[in-house]
């Protein structure tokens, strides 16, 4: 048994070849070569399974890869495929006749139904070893089983139908819990539902299977030997809502519809085809005695689940009386029969027979064939051999099919991955559509095909359709390639003169208006396709000449919009003095580099509105490029030119913040030729840092002495800090404001006692005001009455001067008190200073052995420790780490130093003369132990953590870290 189920190539057997139905062609027009490299593998390969039984084979299903046969009558042998070397074999424990019926494996391979001759069943589950006998099925013979594959799992079965040769279809639930002696038996309950009949009264249910719909509906097919019933309806709400009491509740009054054949094999057999495991089935075949009904299922349809039906009639020489057909299979296009010595594969899309495949003789007749529906496999057993079918690329030669019948959506769906079959199925579909006159559609598929490009072209203009040309010519224009760079000039270059020559045509007409409209939208619909952009952009100097050349302006400008050359729009519309609509273009499109280009033109003729477009795009321009256009526009000098570049200029400086030199020194400029008052005023508000201003200062200079604005030079003097220069101008405009200017240099005196002495001399000598002199005298501390004296002329007398003399006296006896007064506290505070020196000699503090650290709370006399005056006492180690976190970053940097110093000097050693000399040699070199503990104390211990400065500032610190925050708090709970 080790080698069972391996499999090899019988020398006997044949492998079933299901050839294609047409040879392979090459196809001239398609630009493909079609050539066989290798040998075709055959849709449907029989491989005989290299296992000999030891009794014969009653029975065999297979399902989700599990195998289980019945051999002899007391034998069940089950396999799993994936292990095929670990076989089980389970005896059924039956001593008398009885033999095995059928046998019934769900979709997951888990719960196995043995319906014995004697009407009794038996029940396995994969997991178990046990044979476990359904008492409440007893006495019926079941002929079909409809699982639940919604609901089934490997546990329990879920409700399932039940078909027995009386008629019956009945309700079961099966569980694969084995509860020991007294536990619940596997079969939960056993009800009946529904009895089929036929004329001559109940019939064998032959085949059951049981859906469900993705809206909540329940679809039951039951077969006898001459009708298919249907059962459709909803789950029934409350207990039994997972059950088919309610569906078949609903056919008590009158019978489910049926279809009905006249002949009888004695019995039939249903098959579906489900794509994958768990989906709703698409197709079924039903073997009866008048042929094999086929078609697809329509979960949708309300009153019938079966649709597009076929009846494929028996051959001559099988059906009833002959070789009659002993089980079906269902395939994605082929249903298979098994004869008694043949296997007989039958296209549901055609009705042909594409594969006849015989037995030999000394395996014996063939007893049954099934299919397992999670891997495709088709088994078929004899009493002593098992076959399995391999099921390969089934859909390879479909699309022939569906291209002969015309149906070329389904021949395109099933040759996608072979360009040269889809090649094929799109010329034919184009060649039938041209025929029957719907040329677009024609078109659009002639554009998918490698035919003769002329060749097609050619073919539309025959037959004079220049709408299907210009399809097609598009479709072509958007499958070429990057490099594809001529073609793609040449196609838009012909559809876009197809299309202007059809707007010529129809332009005028007032009959063709509507059909005008609708060309010209197809035509921008072209030029704005975001399909062809690149090819557009490629050929648009090709496409502007032909605009040009038909005379379309509308259409030059509204390409060149789609291309976004905005530049020949702007161009165009100065060209033709439209400078709003060209002012409207750039403010649309807001690209600076054309507001740079086209702003000398519009500023000559709307320069409001252009500065408001401007100021609309703020920072996205550089005001610097638009100085050239402002210039020659302001060189007329007329008021409005000069105030417009001025409200540029104001909103680049005050709203956008611009200090750009250039700007700055043009809105000087322009301050100074047309707005002299606003000139002073900018100035001040830049402010009076020279290294703040955004200005020339040179050229502020310059340009303000040209134009004899006084004030605004005596400002530009004080930035540049030339306070002489300054007084000097500001004299010749008002002595206040060379006032204001002796007042600056704040930190030197002598040069502001220099300044008002200007002022001084200039009251004296040119206005010759002796009581504004000594109004200045007055204003500046640092002038006396000494220092004005020698600009007075002789022959004025000390009445003048009376006054001032006497305050100058007066200053001078005060200070002189002054200095005594404070010569007098000093010496006070320097006898106070030497008597506490001599107070502070002779305090001391005691320590007491039992003392404590005042932070650690251990023995102070252990380490070395500080006393402080109001009574605390630190280990020194204590003390640094308290005082530390307040120390700022460059203390605590110092304090590390010194620590550092510490630990690499020499320890202190005592008595010879050449210690003290390594000691004076180290003191030499730096700072001595002594010195760097005084260093460490001054830091540490200039006063007592608790009771200083450093306790005050720590008030605002929180009692717990944050950080150690959480972890205090949970310590707490």
């Amino acid at each position: 048994m080790a080698s069972i189920l391996d499999e090899y190539e019988d020398s006997l057997s044949r492998s079933a070849v299901l050839q294609p139905g047409c040879p392979s062609v090459g196809i001239p027009h398609s630009g493909y070569v079609n050539a066989q490299l290798e040998k075709e593998v055959p849709i449907f390969t029989k491989q005989r399974i290299d296992f000999t039984p030891s009794e014969r084979i009653t029975s065999l299903v297979v399902s989700c890869n599990q195998l289980c046969m019945s051999l002899g009558k007391d034998t069940l042998l089950r396999i799993d495929l994936g292990k095929a070397n670990e076989p089980n074999q389970v005896e059924l424990g039956r001593k008398d006749d009885t033999k095995v019926h059928k046998m019934f494996l769900d979709h997951t391979g888990s719960h196995l139904l043995i319906a014995l001759s004697s009407t009794e069943v038996l029940y396995v589950n994969r997991n178990g070893q046990k044979v476990r006998p359904l008492a409440r099925w007893k006495g019926q013979l079941v002929e079909s089983v409809g699982w639940n594959k919604a609901l089934g799992t490997e546990s329990s079965t879920g409700p399932i139908l039940v078909g027995t040769a009386q008629g019956q279809i009945l309700e079961a639930e099966l569980s694969a819990s084995e509860g020991g002696l007294f536990g619940p038996a596997p079969d939960l309950y056993f009800r009946p539902l529904y009895v089929l009949n036929e004329e001559g009264g109940p019939a064998p249910v032959c085949s059951l299977e049981a859906e469900r719909g993705p809206d909540g509906r329940i679809f039951v097919i039951a077969t006898t030997r001459q009708r298919l019933f249907q059962f459709i309806g909803r789950a029934a709400e409350g207990a039994e809502a997972q059950g088919f009491l309610g569906l078949f509740a609903v056919y008590t009054d009158h019978p489910p519809p049926f279809r009905e054949f006249p002949s009888s094999l004695g019995y039939s057999e249903l098959a579906f085809y489900t794509p994958k495991l768990r989906s709703a089935p698409r197709a079924f075949a039903w073997m009866m005695g008048d042929g094999v009904l086929y078609g697809a299922l329509d979960n949708g349809r309300p009153d019938s689940l079966l649709s597009e039906e076929h009846v494929w009639e028996y051959p001559e020489g099988v059906g009833p009386g002959a070789s009659p057909p002993l089980a079906i299979v269902l395939t994605q296009f082929h249903f298979l029969l098994l004869l008694a010595d043949r296997v007989e594969a039958v296209c549901t899309l055609t009705g042909q027979v594409v594969l006849r495949d015989h037995f030999l003789e000394k395996f014996g007749p063939l007893k049954h064939m099934v299919k397992d529906s999670s891997t495709g496999h088709l088994w078929a057993y004899t009493e002593r051999a098992v076959f399995r079918y391999h099921v390969q690329r089934e859909a390879r030669d479909v699309w022939r099919t569906y291209l002969d019948m015309n149906r070329f959506d389904l021949a395109k769906e099933y040759c996608r991955e072979r360009p040269d079959c889809l090649d094929t199925v799109l010329v034919r579909e184009a060649d039938f559509c041209f025929r029957q006159r719907r040329y677009l559609e024609s078109a659009r598929c002639y554009a998918l095909t490698q035919s003769y490009f002329e060749e097609i072209a050619l073919k539309f203009l025959e037959a004079r359709q220049e709408e299907a040309l210009a399809e097609f010519l598009q479709r072509k224009l958007a499958s070429l390639k990057p490099a594809e760079r001529t073609q793609a000039t040449l196609l838009t270059t012909w559809l876009t003169e197809l299309y202007l020559s059809r707007l010529g045509a129809l332009q005028g007409d007032p009959e063709a208006l509507n059909l005008y409209r609708e060309t010209r939208e197809r035509f921008r619909t072209f030029l704005s396709s975001p399909r062809h952009k690149e090819w557009l952009f490629a050929s648009r100097a090709s496409i502007h000449e032909l605009l040009a050349s038909h005379g379309d302006t509308e259409h030059m400008v509204y390409f060149a919009v789609i291309m976004q050359d905005y530049e020949r729009v702007v161009a165009y519309h100065c060209q033709h003095e439209a400078y709003e609509e060209a002012l409207a273009v750039l403010a649309r499109h807001r690209d600076p580099q054309l507001f740079y280009k086209f702003s000398p033109i519009l500023i000559r003729h709307i320069p409001r509105q252009l500065v408001d477009a401007w100021i609309e795009l703020g920072s996205r321009l550089d005001a610097r490029q638009l100085i050239p256009a402002l210039v020659n526009y302001s060189q007329g000098g007329e008021a409005q030119q000069v105030s417009q570049a001025i409200r540029y200029m104001e909103f680049c400086v005050n709203v956008l913040g611009e200090t750009e030199q250039a700007i700055h020194n043009y809105l000087l400029s322009l301050y100074a030729r047309g707005q002299p008052a606003s000139l002073l005023a900018y100035l001040e508000q830049a402010g009076a840092s020279p290294h703040r201003v955004h200005y020339d200062l040179k050229y502020a200079l310059r340009l303000c002495a040209e134009h004899g604005h006084h004030r605004a030079c005596v400002h530009v003097y004080k930035v540049l800090e030339l306070y002489e220069e300054a007084v000097d101008l500001a004299l010749q405009v008002d002595v206040d404001l060379a006032k204001q200017c002796a007042d600056l240099p704040e930190e030197d005196e002598e040069l502001r006692k220099k300044l008002w002495l200007k002022i001084a001399r200039h009251v004296v000598q040119e206005e010759e005001d002796v009581q504004t002199a000594m109004a200045c005298l007055a204003s500046c501390p640092l002038l006396k009455i000494e220092d004005v004296l020698p600009f007075f002329p002789d022959f004025v007398t000390i009445d003048h001067f009376k006054e001032a003399i006497c305050s100058s006296l007066k200053a001078y006896n005060h200070h002189i008190q002054e200095l005594q007064r404070e010569m007098e506290e000093a010496t006070a505070s320097a006898q106070r200073i030497r008597r506490d020196l001599q107070e502070l000699r002779g305090r001391y503090g005691t320590v007491e052995p039992q003392d404590k650290c005042a932070t650690c709370d251990f023995p102070l006399l252990n380490r070395p420790f500080y006393l402080f005056l109001c009574g605390h006492m630190f280990h020194a180690d204590c003390l640094l780490q308290a005082v530390r976190p307040g120390l700022p970053a460059y203390k605590q940097a110092r304090l590390e130093e010194l620590q550092r110093k510490l630990g690499a000097a020499p320890p202190p050693t005592k008595g010879s003369a050449r210690a003290k000399e390594a000691e004076g040699g180290a003191a030499a070199a730096g700072p001595s132990r002594e010195q760097l503990k005084a260093d460490l104390d001054e830091l540490v211990a200039a006063e007592c953590v608790y009771c200083g400065e450093l306790m005050i500032r720590s008030i605002d610190r929180p009692f717990i870290d944050p950080q150690r925050y959480e972890e205090e708090h949970l310590s707490w709970l």
